[in-house]
């Protein structure tokens, strides 16, 4: 069960210190109010996940307490208790905008099992609300690579996964940083709740507390409502903060403490929130360097690098081309709407392998995005490539021999060069051949085939 903001409100102490005490050892952090209005103060700020409200008060009753939330925009939902329930009673405190009721006695069984519902319920809503704003990419296919180097990587996120341990993952932008961290958590056991990406780069700095931590209701200028900070909603869950060493030192500082005391306090509150976080990290940039320059905390530095998972940029593992263009041929064309299969022309797979990707693997997925949009007859020919990359300086293509008489018995021939070439590299192996290809075996077999027949 995640951990909520609760507040108790009942006018007898000897049953606000009981449920405290209940609710509090259930993981949960709690205040308390005496009275309609001093509930009404702290409700003010929009920070209580769920308040127990009493019905009966001697000020102003529970009922209109939650009146006066409801007209102020306050969203805490209402579990009322009563010794006095009748039916009206019931129907006067849901029309008012109360959730449900407990008749008193209560027992601290079924309060718990109450919050723990709750609990399903606020963070269902809050995840809805995430969504419109982040694309938090889970069911994304995991894309196999073949490189030593993500063998090694895979070996890694295999082995810290199922811990807790924090990670680092190091590598040039546009590697595929954020595919390791969702791999993480998605072999977690984390993996049924949130995976919260945040890129520290591209949050305004007077911004990235509030977005962090959360605010309450007029913490400050245009606070017009309270805010669940993205620690608070990857709670349970994992959160991915990439390009970590642009954050600022005194966020520096504030992350130290959310790493070492599990709590957060959103901006403006006067009490602090548990959470059970996992934080997986992700830069491009020398941190040991930006430690002894001191514009990255020594002490956050190690806490975040206790699992470190070095990425090469894609120029050092074209092995893994192939494979990343089948899988971006298929998100691409999902993402299009497009229902038929799309293949790859050699000579434009040959054009991708020769190219040397300074923006690794994001520019891979962009000129097959952009070569999607312009292919015809369902494949991916090598002028539907970006210019800077479909230029081709290729041996193979000075070794054919013939007159030049026709476009389609040139490419034939480029097509077989290019196949006998990876089976050669593949030390004659035509199943991986084929595979670093991108085409199946039975379609290498045809196209030697062919090529025998036509008495090549």
């Amino acid at each position: 069960m995640r951990s909520l903001q609760i507040l108790i409100i009942d006018d007898e102490p000897a049953i606000r210190q009981i449920l405290s005490k209940s609710v509090s050892n259930a993981g949960h952090s709690v205040l308390m109010a005496g009275n309609g209005i001093e509930a009404l103060s702290i409700l003010s700020k929009g920070d209580i996940d769920v308040a127990l409200c009493d019905i009966r008060m001697p000020d102003i009753s529970g009922i209109e307490v939650v009146e006066k939330s409801r007209a102020q925009g306050i969203e805490t939902i209402f579990l009322m208790m009563t010794a006095f329930a009748t039916v009206n009673t019931a129907i006067e405190a849901m029309r008012a905008g109360a959730y449900d009721y407990m008749l008193k006695p209560l027992r601290n069984e079924d309060v718990i099992n109450r919050l723990e519902h709750l609990s399903d319920v606020i963070h269902l809503r809050s995840e809805n609300e995430v969504l419109r704003e982040l694309v938090l990419g889970q069911g994304d296919e995991v894309c196999q690579m073949i490189s030593p180097a993500m063998k090694e990587a895979e070996r890694l996120i295999l082995k810290v996964a199922p811990t807790d341990s924090t990670v680092l993952i190091t590598g040039p932008s546009g590697a595929g940083k954020g595919i390791i961290s969702r791999s993480i958590h998605q072999n977690s056991q984390r993996s049924e709740y949130p995976f919260i990406p945040v890129n520290c780069g591209a949050i305004p700095e007077n911004l990235l507390e509030s977005e962090f931590f959360g605010h309450t209701k007029g913490a400050f200028t245009g606070a017009n409502k309270a805010k669940r900070g993205l620690f608070t909603e990857a709670d349970q869950g994992t959160i991915f903060l990439d390009e970590i060493g642009e954050l600022p030192l005194n966020l520096q500082v504030k992350l130290l403490h959310v790493i070492e005391d599990q709590t957060v306090r959103a901006l403006g509150s006067e009490q602090s929130r548990k959470i059970n976080v996992r934080i997986v990290s992700a830069t491009n940039q020398d941190l040991a360097e930006m430690v002894k320059q001191g514009t990255f905390r020594e002490d956050l530095y190690f806490r975040l690098n206790v699992f470190h998972i070095p990425l090469p940029p894609l120029a050092e593992r074209k092995e893994d081309i192939p494979e990343l263009i089948r899988h971006f041929i298929h998100k691409e064309s999902r993402k299009m709407g497009l229902n038929t299969a799309i293949d790859i022309h050699p000579a434009a797979l040959q054009s991708l392998l020769n190219y040397k990707w300074p923006g690794n693997v994001r520019e891979l997925q962009n000129a097959i995005a952009r070569a999607l949009i312009l292919a015809e007859n369902e494949c991916i020919q090598i002028s539907d490539l970006p210019q800077n990359i479909n230029t081709l300086d290729i041996p193979e293509l000075q070794n054919l021999s013939g007159s030049i008489d026709s476009l389609k018995h040139q490419l034939h021939c480029y097509e077989i060069a290019v196949i006998k070439k990876a089976i050669k590299e593949a030390n004659g192996d035509r199943k991986l051949a084929a595979n670093r290809l991108g085409i199946g075996v039975s379609s290498l077999y045809r196209k030697l085939e062919d090529d025998i027949g036509n008495g090549n």
